[in-house]
């Protein structure tokens, strides 16, 4: 089982079937807020859509293919985080994250970022990290840009977000470039 303390405050935990109910909770209680950049939330209106990409994430780390944590913010699980996709052949991992209203502005997602980077680096041996985010998600955006990935550009509508299609920007850093930020 993958487990990772970060600091006194945050760590990540490999996601678990138990977790289904506390992670929809959150989800639903954030939906409004996360509907503004997530395409998904309209596929998870109960506890069971959860349990079903529980089971996937978990068929994925099974697999090698992905590795998907809970966040804990002070033993309460704050969000979702971790590698979409890792592509083995490529050495490189995509990392997806995404965080509950209520724990905005603690530092945590950028601290999370950096965590999952230097796994990546120094435990899976990748060469290259990978985070995509919308043009106008200028939170999510900064986490890339705070750790020193280089926005390497844009992939016109990459995604459609409900009613809308929105141009996604890449952001990279190989393992020959990184350095561990002091955050």
């Amino acid at each position: 089982m993958f487990i990772h303390k970060i600091d006194e405050n945050v760590s990540l935990r490999l996601i678990e079937m138990n977790d289904a109910n506390k992670v929809f909770e959150l989800t639903d209680k954030s939906r409004e807020y996360l509907k503004e950049w997530l395409p998904w939330l309209d596929f998870t209106m109960k506890v069971e859509d959860t349990k079903a990409f529980i089971q996937g994430c978990l068929k994925g780390y099974a697999e090698s293919k992905n590795l998907n944590a809970v966040i804990l913010f002070n033993g309460e699980i704050a969000g979702v985080a971790g590698f979409n996709n890792i592509n083995w052949s490529n050495k490189t991992a995509y990392i997806g994250y995404w965080l509950g209203e209520e724990y905005q502005g603690n530092g945590i997602m950028t601290k999370v970022a950096k965590a999952l980077t230097n796994y990546a680096f120094h435990h899976l041996f990748l060469n290259k990290v990978e985070i995509r985010a919308a043009m106008g998600n200028r939170k999510s955006r900064s986490i890339p840009e705070r750790l020193g990935f280089v926005h390497e550009g844009i992939i016109r509508q990459a995604e459609w977000l409900y009613d809308h299609y929105v141009d996604h920007a890449v952001y990279g850093v190989l393992a020959a470039e990184w350095k561990e930020a002091i955050l």
